[in-house]
This record gives C-alpha cells, sequence and structure tokens, in this order.
C-alpha cells in the first residue's frame, strides 16, 4: 500500500511549497535556500539552521505576512521550481546498463547522519550512512534507508570547569524533527509488531525525505508498548546488552516488516555493518511464507540479494550476544524458521558445536548475504583476516571480502567559497554526473584563486568559533568574563577532531607538550590547533584524554593557539573541514578502517597528515599530502607510538610548518598551493561518495539484483537447486581423497597428473586446480586447471586430471587442491570446502 502523509500545520496556500521545502533535508547541502530560512525568522535561523524547526515554531500571524510578501513569494518560488528541476533531472542511474533489474535497494543502517535536525547518528558511520542517502539521490539510485528515531539519540557534550566531559540527553520532540508519521490508506498510524517474550511489541513508522530517496524509521515510544519497551528507541549505543540486541531486531525484523507493509520488497538488502542482520532472517522467513519451502531453501534464494558491509577493524568490534540472551528473545522466532535453537545459534558462531561461543550479528551476515565488502583496501585485507575463521583452509587472500572505499557528500561539505570555485571551474552542479574531468579543471587555475579559498576558509572558521566561544560564555552565564584570546586568521590552523577512543591515538601530539608549545608560539612560524571530540561515556580512557586536552589546552602560555570545542557534531565538522589548513589523524594500524574526515577537506582545499590506515594508505603520494607511518602494523606498542610522535613533530616542524610560510613575492605559499592543487584534483572525485555509490551498483547492486531474481523464480526454484548441491557437498567431501600425483618437466613446460576420488560426487560439481602462492606481494596467486583426462581403471567415481603449463617456478610451488563448482553460487561465500593435496 502507499501510505497517506499528513502535514502537521496549515500554511496560507501561497506558502504550500515551503512546508515541502522543509520537509526535504536536501535543504542540508542546497544553501541556495537558506536567503529564504532567514527570512522567515532571522534569529532562529542563526540559532539553528533548520528549516522544519522554523517552519514549526514560526507563528501563524508571521506566514499570513509571508504570504503577502511579493520578494519572499519570488525567493519561494525560485526555490520550488529549483527542487522541481532536481527532482525532475535525468540522473547518473537513469542511463545505467542493467537498470531495469533493481527496482529498489534497501539500506539499513543503525543510524544516519544528516543534519542536525534529526539527531539520530554518533559519528562516523552515521555520517557516511547519510552521505549514501543523500549521493544515492543525486544520482537516481532507487534507495531508501531503514533505521530507528531515537527518543534522545547520542550524547550531548559539554565540558565541566575541571575539562572533563559531562553527558546531556535532551528529547527529540518527533513534532520539530523533519519527519511524518506513515499512515495507511485509511488514515491509521503505521504500526509492524514485534513479538518479544511474553508480549508485543508496537513500532511506529516515520518517514525523512532527502530529495528522491526517503528514510523510513522505527520507534518504539508507542503508548501501547510497556513503560520499559517505549525506551528500546531511547538512546543510540546505549544501555546493555539486552537493550541492544531488542534494537538489533527493531532495526532488522521490524524494519523488514515496515517495508512489507509499504509494499516496497526490495531487489537488494544493504546491512551497514553488522546491527541489521536479522533482516537476512526475516526476509528467508517471508519466501518461506510464500513459496512453502524451508529455511536453507529460502535463504539460498535470498541471499545473493543481500551485501554486507564491515566497517570493523577488530574482530571484538562485532556486536556478539550470549546465548542464552539470545534464547531468551529469539528462541521462539528460530522455531518459526523451523530451526532448533542450536541450529539458529550455529548461523552466529564460527564454530556451531562450541556451545559456549556467542552468537555473533556479523557472522550472521556473513552466512545470510550473497557478498562482503570492507570500506577501503586496506581494511578489506584485514576483514579477510577477521572472517578466516569462517573458511577454514582457504588462503587469506581467497576469503571472499572485498572493498569499497568509502567517500564523502561533497556538496554536504563543500564552503560557499569552495562551491563557487568548483563550479566556476567545472560547471553547474559539479557533482551529480561523471568526475572524469574535474582533475584538469582543477590544475587549470591559478595560484591566487586557490590560495584566496584556503584564506577564506580559514577566515570563516576563526569567525565562527569566536562566536561559539562567546556564546558558551554566555550560557554559563559569564557573559564578561575574559573569552580566550581569538585565533588568528592568517596562522597555520590546524584541526584535530575525532571519537576520543585509545586506538585513535588522540593524544599522540602531546607526547612532548613542551614541544608542542614551541609549535604553537613560534614568533615568527606560529601554528593554531583546533581540537573537537567525544568520548564513549564508558569509556573511561577516552575521557582521560579528552581531559587532558582541554587541561592542556587552557594553558596560559598558548595565547588563544589552541581550542576545545565541546559537543562535536555535524555543525562544528563543517566549520572545521571548511577551515583548517590541516587535518592530522593519528590511529594505530590497521585499526582505522577507512575514516572520512580527511576526505570532508579535500573539496575546501585542506591537506592531511595522517598515519598510514584506511583510506589514507592508498591516497597519499608526496604531492598530495604528508604520510605518517611505515606502513607496518606495531599493535598499542608504546615505543612506537613515542617514535611515531616524534616523526610526527618533525614533519610539522620541517616540512609543513617551512611549506606554509614560505612566500612568494604576493605572499602565496606557492608549494602549499601545489599540494593544495594536486590533492583538490586527484583526491576529491576519487574519495567522493558520487564515486562510491557508483561503484556499489555497478560491482553489487546489479549484479545481486539480478541473481536474486534468478535465484527465487519459480518459487525458488534454482535457490533450492543449490541448497541442495551444497548440502550433497558436505554429506560426501569427508570422502574425497587424493591418489598418486605425478609431475614432470619438459624445457619450460610443467606436467601434472593427479587421481582423484570423489566419493558419490560428480565431477560437474567440483573443479580440481594447481594453485601457487604469489611470486610478488600486489600479484594475484596463480591457479591452473586441471583437466579430467580418463577414469581410473577399476575405480568408482575415481579419475585421472591432467595439464600442461608454461613456467619457470619449481614443481613444489603448485599444490593440488579441490574446490565446490557451481555457475550460481558464490564460493567459498555459499560452499566452503576445500581439499588439498597433503
Amino acid at each position: 500500500m502507499q501510505p497517506v502523509r499528513y502535514l502537521p500545520r496549515p500554511v496560507p496556500e501561497a506558502l504550500t511549497g515551503l512546508v515541502d521545502l522543509a520537509l526535504d533535508l536536501r535543504w542540508s547541502w542546497n544553501h541556495s535556500a537558506d536567503t529564504l530560512w532567514a527570512k522567515v525568522d532571522p534569529e532562529l535561523w542563526e540559532a539553528t539552521g533548520d528549516p522544519w524547526l522554523i517552519l514549526e515554531s514560526v507563528s501563524q500571524d508571521r506566514l499570513e505576512q509571508l504570504a503577502k510578501d511579493p520578494q519572499f513569494l519570488a525567493i519561494l518560488k525560485t526555490q520550488v521550481s529549483a527542487r522541481r528541476e532536481y527532482l525532475a533531472r535525468h540522473p547518473w542511474f537513469a542511463g545505467v546498463s542493467g537498470r531495469e533489474h533493481l527496482a529498489t535497494v534497501a539500506y539499513f543502517s543503525m543510524e544516519y547522519g544528516l543534519s542536525e535536525a534529526l539527531p539520530i547518528y554518533s559519528g562516523g558511520l552515521g555520517v557516511l550512512a547519510g552521505d549514501h542517502l543523500k549521493t544515492a539521490s543525486d544520482l537516481g539510485i532507487p534507495l531508501v534507508g531503514i533505521g530507528l528515531l531515537y527518543q534522545q539519540g547520542y550524547f550531548r557534550q559539554t565540558i565541566d570547569a575541571m575539562g572533563s566531559q559531562q553527558e546531556l540527553f535532551p528529547y527529540n520532540n518527533p513534532s520539530m524533527l523533519p519527519v511524518l508519521p506513515l499512515r495507511d490508506a485509511g488514515g491509521s498510524w503505521l504500526r509492524v509488531d514485534l513479538q518479544l517474550p511474553g508480549r508485543v511489541l508496537h513500532l511506529r513508522g516515520w518517514e525523512a525525505r532527502i530529495g528522491r530517496v526517503r528514510l523510513y524509521l522505527l520507534d518504539s515510544n508507542d503508548l501501547l508498548n510497556n513503560p520499559g519497551d517505549r525506551g528500546i528507541t531511547g538512546e543510540l549505543y546505549g544501555g546493555g546488552q539486552e537493550q541492544r540486541l531488542q534494537q538489533e531486531m527493531v532495526l532488522g525484523i521490524g524494519g523488514w516488516r515496515l517495508l512489507e507493509a509499504l509494499d516496497s520488497v526490495p531487489d537488494v538488502c544493504h546491512l551497514n555493518e553488522g546491527h541489521p542482520a536479522l533482516a537476512v532472517l526475516e526476509r528467508a522467513r517471508t519466501f518461506m511464507l510464500q513459496t512453502g519451502v524451508g529455511f536453507r531453501e529460502a535463504l539460498s534464494a535470498t541471499r545473493a540479494g543481500n551485501l554486507f558491509t564491515t566497517h570493523t577493524p577488530v574482530a571484538t568490534g562485532f556486536d556478539r550476544f550470549p546465548p542464552e540472551l539470545v534464547a531468551q528473545y529469539l528462541g521462539s522466532y528460530a522455531r518459526d524458521l523451523g530451526l532448533s535453537l542450536a541450529e539458529f545459534l550455529g548461523l552466529g558462531r564460527a564454530d556451531s558445536a562450541a556451545v559456549a561461543e556467542p552468537f555473533n550479528m556479523a557472522y550472521l551476515a556473513v552466512r545470510g548475504s550473497g557478498g562482503i565488502n570492507g570500506v577501503s583496501r586496506l581494511h578489506g585485507a584485514v576483514s579477510r583476516k577477521i572472517f578466516a575463521p569462517l573458511f577454514p583452509r582457504w588462503p587469506l587472500g581467497e576469503v571472499p571480502v572485498g572493498h569499497v572505499t568509502n567517500g564523502v557528500h561533497v556538496p554536504s561539505w563543500d564552503s560557499a567559497a569552495a562551491d563557487q570555485l568548483w563550479t566556476g571551474a567545472c560547471g553547474k552542479a559539479p557533482w551529480l554526473d561523471e568526475l572524469q574531468k574535474h582533475g584538469e579543471m582543477i590544475r587549470a587555475l591559478d595560484n591566487g584563486a586557490l590560495w584566496r579559498l584556503r584564506t577564506a576558509g580559514r577566515q570563516a572558521l576563526v569567525e565562527a568559533v569566536r562566536t561559539r566561544q562567546l556564546r558558551e560564555n554566555a550560557e554559563r552565564g559569564r557573559a564578561g568574563a575574559t573569552v580566550p584570546e581569538p585565533l588568528d586568521p592568517n596562522v597555520l590552523t590546524i584541526g584535530f577532531a575525532r571519537r576520543f577512543a585509545a586506538y585513535k591515538r588522540p593524544d599522540l601530539l602531546l607526547y612532548d607538550p613542551a614541544r608542542l608549545v614551541r609549535l604553537l608560539t613560534h614568533p615568527q612560524r606560529p601554528v593554531q590547533l583546533v581540537i573537537a571530540g567525544k568520548a564513549h561515556p564508558q569509556d573511561q580512557v577516552g575521557r582521560r584524554l579528552i581531559r587532558r586536552w582541554t587541561n592542556f589546552v587552557r594553558r596560559l602560555e598558548l595565547h588563544g593557539r589552541a581550542v576545545f570545542l565541546a559537543d562535536y557534531d555535524l555543525a562544528v565538522a563543517a566549520d572545521l573541514v571548511q577551515g583548517v589548513d590541516l587535518w592530522v589523524n593519528t590511529p594505530r594500524r590497521p585499526w582505522e578502517a577507512s575514516g572520512t574526515s580527511g576526505m570532508k577537506l579535500l573539496v575546501n582545499g585542506g591537506l592531511n597528515l595522517s598515519e598510514l590506515d584506511g583510506w589514507w594508505a592508498e591516497a597519499w603520494s608526496p604531492e598530495v599530502g604528508w604520510a605518517l607511518g611505515d606502513g607496518q602494523e606495531h599493535g598499542d606498542d608504546r615505543h612506537w607510538d613515542a617514535t611515531e610522535a616524534d616523526a610526527l613533530y618533525d614533519l610539522l616542524e620541517q616540512e609543513v610548518v617551512p611549506a606554509f610560510y614560505g612566500r612568494d613575492v604576493q605572499g602565496i605559499p606557492c608549494a602549499w598551493v601545489s599540494r593544495m592543487r594536486e590533492s583538490m584534483a586527484r583526491l576529491t572525485p576519487r574519495f567522493s561518495t558520487n564515486r562510491m555509490l557508483r561503484e556499489y551498483t555497478q560491482e553489487y547492486y546489479l549484479p545481486a539484483a539480478a541473481a536474486q531474481r534468478r535465484r527465487t523464480a519459480k518459487k525458488g526454484k534454482l535457490g533450492a537447486d543449490i541448497q541442495a548441491w551444497r548440502e550433497a557437498l558436505a554429506q560426501n567431501w569427508p570422502r574425497l581423497r587424493f591418489g598418486v600425483v605425478s609431475v614432470a618437466r619438459s624445457g619450460s613446460r610443467l606436467i601434472f597428473e593427479v587421481q582423484v576420488y570423489l566419493s558419490d560426487i560428480g565431477e560437474n560439481t567440483i573443479q580440481v586446480e594447481l594453485y601457487a602462492e604469489p611470486s610478488q606481494v600486489d600479484e594475484a596467486p596463480v591457479r591452473i586447471p586441471l583437466a579430467p583426462e580418463r577414469q581410473l581403471s577399476g575405480a568408482v567415481h575415481g579419475f585421472l586430471y591432467t595439464a600442461t603449463f608454461e613456467t619457470s617456478r619449481p614443481a613444489c610451488d603448485f599444490t593440488p587442491r579441490i574446490l565446490p563448482a557451481h555457475a550460481e553460487a558464490a564460493i567459498p561465500l555459499e560452499a566452503p570446502f576445500i581439499l588439498w593435496q597433503k
């Protein structure tokens, strides 16, 4: 059914378009409408920048006045026309080959960072999800988001008089958020139900609009629920394991049921991390009800349409739940699937027989998906190590995890000056189409234009920080108190903002405080530092690191050279990435899966100095910025931390600062601007979500949709065939064995003859090949197929396989092995069997 959506308040007929503009979160990156909202209520716009809040707060009298204001109506007409033109525009996806197979992608995420007007995010995972939805709108990709509408969301941060973080949890009043209730055709609030132990949980549906894309949200704050259950969707990442499991049931199972209620069942289900993994089970359960097949056949039929994106760089980072808790909350659900509790728990364990092993949501996502990817090239390799236990005896390079490196939604992060520069160089709406020519157009800009961009950004940041400091003083009742000296718009400005966690090493710059002070207060070449970040309320180490920085900033001898900005959020992040000259990032390799904060600087001409981890490991070259580390893993070695701290100071003192202050006769730092130009030209298009979403679409979404349709056709016949093939392999694989292996060399050729005994497995369901490790680090392994030449005399299902090939490598480099073979199956993802000749 298509839901009926009711508007919350009447507006004069002449202002009808104002409601659509306020509801569409496209305003979060379409700053041409800012003048419109400033005119509605200048004071409220200055304080919040939130059109929906303004529309809900402004008086009816004011709306009546605006409805008679010709100047305002002219601006409104322009913006309504611009939105209509955006929605009617022929987007990139409309020209993609094979698009007819992809009707809908459902993107499931625990958090979304779209705007401060909708505070349902905590950090990078949510900001990436928000950028994903925005870019899907820009490119016309048929995608819907699924998430939770938190009553409080993530905490807000203040810093007390002792420099310590304090957490606040303001209430998210839905009537003041840019969301509307979903209502069915009869006008009732659209709800879905979820079975919890001894009761039914009622979930309300909401909708947020992001251009062409819809984000559907669920919340449990329904009066029909008991008080404890109403708080299930209270805090993001709050509470204990029980609340987390409840939230993930709401997201995965409830989210899928909401899509069904909306008649919006997707071709592709994209899991953004393991939190929504239960969606793969609910999708299979729905298919069971529709076709009458069993669970395993249903999962085989539907899993090809599921994609799992992992963001976790360490195995302990996944959500894992005690078996007893899973049994309590999902025991009856397992029975609905036709599974015993042990079988259900086995879906989330590396060893299904290990009764004490917790239930791992990431393992469930792997076992229920047709594709898995990490979020950078390095993270793909790290993830293959993490998931290797699910694919025993498979070479690490063949563990089925690919990668799509993250990007950022450039229009959300560029400053007004940057937008003007890129539009002038690359044309109107430069981030909506292909990006191949952007680099050469930026390289054609002169030094003066680029340096003016950087100066304007720094000046805007200085003003924003000063405004924030004055406001914080006023809010604390210290309006007349002395405020720290303002930042200097002509001084090299370094940004350092992140979640404060030990592995991110946010105190690396503080390793030698005296040396840092000398760097900041140098009389001829000073540096200023802007820091921001939150620590999880339960992370005591992170909280201590914040206190260390806030106490450092308050030192009198710094003279305004360092500022800690409280309550790091999207607004603070935008000020920073648009204003700082250099972004510093110091995680322990390889614990930064990707990182996107440094990407947000690129469009604004900022440079990066970062550990060779995450995205920077594949982006860095000397022409675009500076690298820290040796590209190796050192764990939490404190001696190595000290070494890298010294290297960081050396880079700043000997390369970064001289490059910034080395000026020509016009006052332009040519060496610095040269890096700016190359960083902007080479990296901005490459690390944009424009590139990222096109990659997801072509490499994952379209193939997954086509495969899912083939498998589910004729009530899942192909899916059932694949499951039968897999079960036959499982039953017979232990009886496979190699016989005699002989090898001879003839000149540059090797001739292999391998005897194979296949038990009751047909030779067309397996493949026999020779495997050799890569001879070079960046090369692929060598795989030589062996062909069946004849049946062995007197043997049942015994065959001789042979291969002759050219190689200079010795025969001992090559090992025969047997693998599953099926034209439609993902191997080893769906059939992790492998047999090596010993």
